[in-house]
């Protein structure tokens, strides 16, 4: 098909993109980014000096897990077997060449972290098996990998100073998976400090490593915290123990990071579905705000001239990196991707509190609409206006598209994030359905032509919301869910293992009452609407044995439905196959949202 044959919807997956290029500390002129420009997304090299840009990765399904080496002199990536995440780090010369096992002498593992030190041969290496938990490495060239850590519960690492002298762990062991604790240690694994918020019952705080400071000698590490109800920046100085907090007047989570000099943060800003930057001068303690457009900043960084890049976005335009020189940084050739429409807002009052929602519809469409309830993945994460390829199709084809912050959801403060636990998806569905209870009585939804979809989480959500919600949605598209809860949890890596023991309060074994209540298997009896399943084969965060005692359920009382399985992990970095995949999922809500609609066979 040629490129004016194409519709807008396929063109706005096919059109070139790109990451925000990670660049080398030591070495700044050379680049790191990921692009989907051959059709499966890959790591790149991008000599800034000379403009030259080459494909570093080729893997039929695809990579985007790469770090580049402070002094710029190597590209590591992660090499996993048909995206089941489990694998071992390999590098390649920055300017090209043969590839090689970074960690030799340790076994392939899930990877928990990676931090490369400005040496050039010290790396510090995080990996998880089912088996032994975490462990933490430090490895040298030419030296057998040394082990500074280990515990049953998950952790990773955090980050490595600029000096090679302290190293920054993340961890859980005091048993809340959503909420880490932090320990500094020294390159031979003693400890030479503590940070844990952790209050126990329900008050678990969380902390996250932001970084070292760049400089030599330096011991402040920026870290994020939730003392206040919200995700907020400090600098901790691990020797002395002073903790400065920077009491930023900003609604809303905040995050940041440090400017090459040490002598300010970049602060990155979420609000209300909506993002912007400040330049935070730690000696003035002023805060100056950066102009960006309105929509969603989904990475920045700072770069040693003063400048700071960022790749932006909005609902209704696609994402470009861009300088605050007002240049665009990377502008790659080929097919532009085409504009969606914008998003409105709405504010729905829940049985937890208000819940903001996103609204797309087609320009000038009056309802009320057939309508997909797109539910993100997480469930620690956020819908944003920010550029998506897939609601944007579903607005081509005349559905409006609801998406839907629900409780779980991070950018509303601790309280809505944390609200999940031992009701687990039945929470965030009460939200659901409150929203979905708007769009029909405000006349913006049919209440005839409903789509219930997700991937992940929002897979997991779609299939809960067809069994516990049967008379609310005429048709379900789940995407590698979680089908069959107590199955997946058995099958599943172990750090999400951890995750649901601390949402549900225990394994099946200890809390079987609340497994049940929240797995999708357990109403799959109710559901009425047809239901379509995508699935990867390799997939080890929602495995394929319990989505196929789920479809087993359906099809011994011949319930309409269908399934895709595909072999890859949890999702595919395959532009073809994403094109695909959506295809089939609009083909399907369509055969079933028209009178004449007939019932697939299995």
């Amino acid at each position: 098909m040629s490129e004016s044959d194409m519709p807008d919807w396929e063109k706005r997956f096919r059109a070139p993109r790109v990451s925000l290029p990670d660049w080398a500390e030591d070495a700044p002129d050379r680049s790191l980014f990921v692009s989907n420009a051959t059709g499966t997304y890959e790591l790149y090299a991008w000599d800034r000096a000379s403009g030259e840009q080459r494909q570093a990765t080729n893997r039929p399904n695809g990579t985007t897990d790469g770090l580049l080496s402070p002094d710029g002199a190597w590209i590591w990536w992660f090499d996993d077997k048909d995206g089941d995440e489990f694998g071992v780090w390999r590098r390649q010369p920055f300017g090209g060449g043969a590839d090689e096992e970074a960690t030799p002498g340790l076994e392939p593992s899930y990877p928990s972290g990676l931090a490369l030190g400005r040496d050039g041969r010290t790396a510090v290496v995080g990996r998880s098996t089912d088996d032994e938990g975490t462990t933490i490495y430090l490895v040298r060239a030419g030296e057998a990998p040394l082990e500074i850590y280990r515990h049953a519960e998950s952790a990773g690492v955090g980050d490595f100073s600029h000096d090679g002298s302290l190293i920054a762990i993340e961890h859980t062991e005091h048993g809340d998976a959503m909420h880490s604790a932090l320990r500094v240690v020294r390159p031979d694994g003693s400890t030479v400090a503590e940070l844990d918020d952790s209050r126990g019952g329900t008050e678990e705080l969380g902390l996250e490593v932001l970084g070292f400071a760049p400089v030599d000698g330096d011991p402040r590490l920026l870290i994020g915290h939730q003392r206040r109800g919200r995700w907020e920046p400090l600098v901790w100085d691990v020797v002395s123990g002073t903790q400065t907090d920077l009491t930023l007047d900003l609604p809303g989570d905040v995050s940041a990071e440090w400017y090459p000099d040490g002598g300010a943060l970049l602060i990155a800003h979420s609000h209300k579905a909506r993002s912007d930057l400040f330049r935070y001068d730690l000696a003035t303690r002023e805060l100056a705000r950066i102009p960006t457009p309105p929509g969603s900043v989904s990475g920045a960084t700072a770069r040693p001239d003063g400048t700071v890049e960022y790749l932006w976005s909005s609902a209704a335009e696609p994402p470009v990196v861009r300088s605050t020189t007002g240049e665009v940084v990377l502008d790659p050739p080929g097919m532009k991707c085409p504009p969606s429409v914008p998003v409105s807002d709405a504010w729905v009052e829940g049985p937890g509190g208000v819940i903001h929602a996103l609204i797309q519809k087609p320009a000038g469409a009056v309802g009320p609409l057939p309508t997909v309830f797109d539910l993100h993945g997480g469930p620690t994460w956020h819908d944003s206006d920010s550029f998506a390829a897939g609601p944007a199709a579903w607005v081509d084809h005349g559905y409006a598209v609801v998406r839907i912050n629900y409780r779980g959801s991070t950018g509303y403060g601790r309280a809505w994030t944390d609200a999940l636990k031992h009701r687990v998806g039945l929470i965030e569905l009460e939200d659901v359905a409150a929203v979905r209870d708007w769009a029909v009585e405000s006349g913006l939804a049919d209440p005839e032509r409903l789509v219930l979809t997700g991937g992940s989480w929002g897979g997991y959500l779609t299939l809960l919301g067809l069994g516990t919600q049967p008379a609310s949605w005429a048709v379900g598209i789940a995407v590698v869910p979680v089908a069959d809860y107590v199955t997946a949890y058995h099958d599943e890596m172990e750090s999400l293992k951890a995750m649901d023991r601390t949402l549900l309060g225990g394994t099946p074994e200890e809390v079987p009452d609340r497994f049940a209540a929240s797995s999708p298997l357990t109403y799959v009896d109710d559901v009425k609407a047809p239901v379509y399943i995508s699935a990867g084969l390799n997939d080890p965060r929602c495995p394929i044995r319990q989505i196929d005692n789920y479809v087993n359920r359906l099809a011994a009382r011949s319930a309409p439905h269908e399934v895709y399985r595909y072999d890859a992990g949890h999702g595919s970095l395959v532009v073809d196959e994403r094109i695909k995949q959506l295809r089939l999922e609009m083909e399907f809500a369509e055969r079933h949202l028209t009178p004449t609609a007939t019932a697939p066979t299995d």
